[in-house]
């Protein structure tokens, strides 16, 4: 017997809810992943690891927030705590191997594909070993090439946040890549969604249950408050918020990206030999002038 399912138990509350969450995890962690390539070496790891919790904390937000609002009407719906909570530690784990490998090797080329494919396979990882927590009368069945639509906006998705947030730009751009993230997470979240069918085991529960609001809500309640805290840090500091820092002073390490260490619309200094200097209007020759 197949199970009536509903995405949208509250209407569009829990969708633009569910936005914002993916919105504000993007935003925080891309900041925090663009700072982390504009400091000095012994401080980007810990700029790289907040970045990798508020996004991996952002997109398991938004899942459940968008949770809340499923339901299948012949038969109540339980969470599994421990896989519920496994699927926030995969999802940061597994944005966290993309953006280090992004903020060590630079957002461009093979590091940028790789890292992005591996963030994006965290996300999708996370939904659906978030749905497989699920506990009700019946089975889920997937259609795979719904399925596999799902990844590639994923993959899609983080190969273009992680782009953005190596380009070194101000705070309208970061927050125009953390909006088009936040679609794209939705967008992969309720595609995932529509290839989503229930089968029910017998004949239909009509039990009434807690609503997944109740169920769901005492488990937000830590992830939405380390959100609030990078919130904090991000925005104490200013070169965080504006994007706009004294990149002159900074020091070019092994691993910065080229180009990164530079002020805008300043050329790189050259590296390596003496800078020769000579009058205007004089001739250089291959032999020094004897006086």
């Amino acid at each position: 017997m197949q199970g009536t399912v509903d995405g949208f138990s509250y209407g569009a509350v829990t969708p633009l809810v569910a936005y914002l969450m993916a919105c504000l995890g993007g935003a925080l962690g891309l900041r925090c992943t663009t700072r982390a390539m504009l400091v000095a070496h012994s401080w980007r790891p810990a700029w790289l690891a907040l970045g990798s919790a508020a996004i991996g904390s952002g997109i398991w937000t938004m899942h459940f927030v968008a949770m809340m609002g499923f339901s299948v009407k012949e038969t109540p719906i339980h969470y599994d705590k421990t896989m519920t909570y496994a699927s926030l530690g995969l999802a940061i784990v597994m944005v966290g191997v993309g953006i280090f490998i992004v903020g060590y090797r630079g957002a461009t080329g093979a590091a940028l594909f790789t890292g992005g494919t591996i963030t994006g396979l965290g996300v999708a990882s996370m939904h659906y070993l978030g749905m497989a927590g699920m506990r009700l009368n019946g089975n889920l069945e997937y259609n795979t090439i719904t399925v596999a639509a799902s990844v590639v906006i994923a993959v899609v998705a983080a190969i273009a946040a992680l782009w953005a947030a190596g380009q070194v730009r101000g705070f309208l751009w970061s927050v125009g890549a953390s909006l088009v993230m936040g679609l794209a997470v939705s967008g992969m979240h309720y595609t995932g969604m529509a290839a989503l069918s229930v089968h029910l085991h017998g004949t239909a529960e009509t039990t009434a249950g807690e609503s997944p609001a109740a169920l769901l809500g005492p488990m937000l309640i830590g992830p939405l408050a380390f959100l609030v805290l990078a919130g904090v840090v991000v925005m104490s500091d200013p070169l965080m918020v504006m994007g706009k820092p004294d990149w002159t002073r900074a020091e070019h390490k092994p691993g910065i990206p080229a180009g990164a260490v530079t002020s805008p619309g300043r050329r790189p200094q050259p590296r390596s030999g003496r800078q020769q200097v000579r009058p205007h209007g004089l001739r250089s020759s291959s032999t020094p002038q004897n006086r």
